[in-house]
């Protein structure tokens, strides 16, 4: 989530935003980065309703007005428009939970207007430059096997683990908490099946090609004992069964990005996006491509067509005589 307004910091105890977490905790199984979110978000209006209304916000009797003011509060402080629109995310979710325990009647920001999205489209790698992407690792080793230098030096088993990784994360659109979570008994080699735990404890079957299977099996042979069964799939380290974290799996990625001569800046995320517009400019149908990704909503892989087109349609400007 965007930064946080200024202003006095005030402690917040509210036992229905407890209840609440603990619902998407237990009930929905949501991430520890939307537990994070929401957790920031409610809280950060139960702080805001305290010191501008000098009382605790009892959320049965607020009004569309109170929640105006709110959006006006998050407009003086720069906040950008998918900041706003993610907390009344958090807000709607919050509310339709008090109105399943009878807190609440009905809710008060329903259909209350908020600043629209700016359209931006989700920024990806070509497919060279993907490739450029799963070839850094081994390019590193490869590196530092001609050459001592200072640093730390990589080992053969972490290069082999984060191969895998990438090739993973590229072959089946994982988000990072997905593929942090694979399991040894959620591949099935034999069939080239991964079973993939989304959000809202959400099961789907995804495929998963020849290459990374056997860059996982690569990885696997390179350790001391190779998982196994309830196992994590991807070790944080060679000699421990910990699952990797989404935060070594970003500082790693940024290392590859540099070695391959692309914006360090791009995220874990953006393999996902990259997998999905490969996808479609393959060929292959929108619906099938939302079921991969694991969308709820066909809004959510439609955005991916914008990419596609507009990258059709220069290719039409350029090379069309009548464009």
């Amino acid at each position: 989530m965007n930064q946080e307004p200024a202003g006095e910091k005030i402690e917040v105890r509210d036992k229905w935003i407890a209840k609440f977490l603990v619902h998407l905790a237990t009930d929905r199984g949501a991430s520890v980065y939307t537990q994070r979110n929401y957790q920031q978000a409610l809280t950060e209006f139960a702080r805001w309703h305290l010191d501008e209304r000098k009382t605790a916000a009892a959320w049965e009797q607020l009004q569309r007005d109170d929640f105006r003011a709110f959006v006006r509060f998050l407009g003086r402080n720069k906040l950008s428009r998918a900041a706003v629109q993610l907390r009344f995310s958090a807000l709607r979710t919050f509310y339709k939970f008090l109105i399943r325990h009878g807190v609440a009647e009905s809710s008060p920001i329903k259909n209350l207007s908020l600043p629209k999205l700016e359209k931006r489209l989700p920024r990806f790698l070509t497919i060279q430059q993907m490739a450029d992407l799963l070839a850094a690792p081994a390019k590193l080793l490869a590196s530092q096997k001609q050459k001592k230098g200072p640093g730390r030096p990589i080992s053969p088993e972490v290069c082999w683990r984060d191969v895998a990784v990438l090739e993973t994360i590229y072959s089946c659109g994982l988000r990072i908490s997905e593929l942090c979570g694979l399991r040894v008994e959620d591949i099935d080699f034999n069939e080239q099946i991964v079973r993939v735990r989304g959000k809202g404890k959400k099961e789907r079957l995804v495929p998963i090609g020849e290459p990374a299977l056997k860059t996982i099996q690569n990885y696997w042979a390179a350790l001391l004992e190779p998982p196994v069964g309830v196992q994590p799939v991807f070790r944080a380290d060679t000699h421990k069964a910990a699952p990797l974290s989404a935060l070594q799996l970003s500082r790693r990625l940024k290392n590859y990005l540099v070695i391959a001569g692309l914006d360090p800046a791009l995220t874990p995320h953006k393999l996902r996006h990259s997998y999905a517009t490969h996808l479609l400019d393959a060929g292959a149908d929108l619906r099938s491509v939302q079921e991969l990704l694991g969308h709820a909503h066909l809004i959510t892989t439609q955005v991916y067509t914008h990419v596609t087109t507009e990258r059709l349609k220069k290719a039409y400007d350029a090379a069309h005589p009548r464009a």
